[in-house]
């Protein structure tokens, strides 16, 4: 554990991080009190996802891989970026 004052830790702040993502633990002191410790973040360890955790649950229809109806495809490339752009009186093309 290396302790250093504000200005120090300031000036060399770049160096206490590598430090501290090293493993170091870094106390930063003012006027000799310590007031903050500079230390590794822990990587959050994920448990191994289960596969097949929906089997059985979802049915994905026979025409899922189909090409699109044209007027979904017209919307997709000639419709608005946004919704709100759409008149609500005007008819949908």
């Amino acid at each position: 554990m290396t302790t250093v004052n504000i200005h120090e830790a300031k000036t060399h702040l770049s160096r206490y991080i590598e430090q501290a993502a090293a493993g170091k633990e870094i106390i930063i002191a003012k006027a000799g009190k310590p007031i903050a410790r500079l230390v590794p973040l822990e990587s959050k360890v994920l448990p191994p996802r289960k596969l097949g955790l929906l089997a059985g649950r979802l049915k994905v229809p026979d025409n899922f891989d189909d090409p699109l109806p044209e007027d979904i495809l017209d919307l997709f490339y000639n419709g608005p970026i946004f919704p709100s752009e759409v008149n609500p009186t005007s008819e949908r093309r």
